[in-house]
């Protein structure tokens, strides 16, 4: 087995306190600009930032896989992870600005690949996959802090 990373980052038209509250708030914002690879969305617990908990199904390659995901704030503002309860896959959301009116946003997710031929494929085709998917989270996102900054109370 080995650890498998895929990272991407792009750039939000918003402020990162803006871009952050879209990302932690569970319920409201962040199933807005999923890319339809998401479905099933479910806040279990909580629901804004820290001890939120959360189910959905993701579909990439014509598999469909079933994640729980628990959400901590190793630093509240700007790093939000969410590791799977029922696997080694944890996913981090950093934002930090880039610019004055907006943020650069990163997604990495990491996990233990694995092994024999299984392993081999999943480390060839799964990164490809998840790029793609957040790739278009990312422009989604962008799209919808475009939107929400356009509004009166900007959330």
């Amino acid at each position: 087995m080995s650890t498998i990373r895929v990272a991407v980052d792009g750039t939000v038209a918003a402020p990162p306190a803006a871009v952050y509250g879209y990302l932690a708030d569970y319920r409201r914002h962040h199933p807005q600009f999923l890319p339809d690879a998401f479905s099933g969305w479910a806040v279990e617990e909580g629901g804004v930032g820290a001890g939120t908990v959360v189910r959905f199904t993701v579909t990439a390659g014509g598999r469909q896989r079933p994640y729980r995901m628990a959400v901590t704030e190793p630093e509240p503002g700007r790093v939000l992870t969410e590791s799977d309860t029922g696997s080694s896959l944890v996913t981090t959301w950093t934002v930090q600005p880039d610019g004055p009116q907006s943020s650069k946003v990163g997604i990495e997710t990491t996990w233990q690949g694995a092994g024999g031929v299984g392993g081999f494929f999943e480390k060839r085709f799964a990164p490809v996959a998840l790029r793609r998917i957040y790739t278009e989270a990312l422009a989604k996102l962008d799209i919808y802090a475009r939107r929400q900054q356009g509004t009166a109370t900007g959330s």
